[in-house]
């Protein structure tokens, strides 16, 4: 082979390559019409608005759904979601919603309980018909469960030695079935509680032994007081209420102004009379500031 048909199969084979990496950077390309397409998709489903600020965090994760679930293009997933919507809506929502959580995160909030609120119900609730004091507290967007967990811990040092005396359970809801399912487990790594105090480390979790020493696992004394159950906000809500207290932080951001309204006034009539709604660090009540009075850094109380 002369030197001159070498340099024309060389430059016909880089050819090739670069015609193989142009179709792929354009089959891997997010346009305008499937990014607006999932936006709509998410929004009918879930309230969370995604807007041009979300379009590299969607397109990164939407990259690993379509490599899962052996795409080509984000085209070809977009009529998936046309075509077999209902089927797959759980796997694409559980795939791209944010769960950043940490144990006592936002920690003011477990301050007030310990200091304020839960001295205040210890002193002046009644007992029920079973003859036990009723505490009733839901985490509303409870992720992998530390949120719930770090209620649970905050209320047993509190009552302490009156526990006997109290019926306490937590609700802990999410949309997303697959931390749910990590949080009913229980089980972290070790390093989500280097930041908690050494004595509630002994007493409330259990390291493990051998492969498993970067682990731990809640004690049962706080799974029991937990129920977690998949809850879509905009859906309806099966539970009674009415609740001490709500957890709704860090999750009212991703809804627009008109389904933020509507979450608060359905968070209120769960409420019972001085009952507390805590929202994140970024949020407020917007309009309905009125019917609640603040008592804290994002913690709001019904009348």
């Amino acid at each position: 082979m002369g030197m001159t048909e070498l340099r024309r199969n060389t430059n016909h084979m880089q050819g090739h390559l670069q015609d193989r990496r142009a179709n792929r950077d354009q089959a891997m390309q997010l346009s305008q019409g499937d990014f607006k397409f999932i936006c709509q998709f998410v929004y009918n489903n879930t309230g969370i608005v995604l807007n041009d600020s979300k379009r590299e965090m969607l397109y990164r994760r939407l990259t690993r759904i379509i490599r899962e679930r052996n795409l080509n293009t984000f085209s070809e997933y977009c009529q998936l979601l046309r075509d077999q919507g209902e089927q797959e809506k759980d796997y694409f929502i559980n795939s791209i919603t944010t769960n950043l959580t940490s144990f006592f995160r936002e920690n003011h909030h477990f301050e007030y309980l310990t200091n304020e609120e839960l001295p205040a119900l210890m002193k002046n609730k009644a007992a029920g018909a079973s003859g036990k004091k009723v505490l009733r507290i839901w985490s509303s967007a409870s992720s992998t469960g530390e949120e719930p967990y770090s209620i649970a811990i905050t209320i047993l040092e509190a009552l302490k030695n009156e526990l006997a005396r109290w019926d306490v359970k937590i609700l802990a809801t999410d949309i997303d079935s697959n931390v749910l399912a990590k949080g009913k487990v229980g089980i972290y790594d070790l390093n989500r509680i280097e930041e908690i105090p050494k004595k509630l480390k002994q007493n409330y979790f259990f390291q493990g032994r051998g492969q498993n020493s970067e682990s731990v696992k809640v004690h049962d004394k706080l799974k029991n007081m937990i129920t977690f159950k998949q809850l879509n906000l905009l859906h309806e809500w099966p539970m009674q209420g009415p609740f001490d207290a709500i957890f709704c932080r860090n999750v009212i951001i991703y809804f627009d102004k008109k389904t933020q309204q509507e979450l608060f006034s359905r968070y209120y009539e769960m409420l019972a009379p001085g009952g507390l709604l805590f929202l994140g660090h970024s949020e407020n009540l917007g309009n309905y500031q009125q019917y609640f009075s603040s008592v804290g850094r994002t913690i709001f109380r019904k009348p």
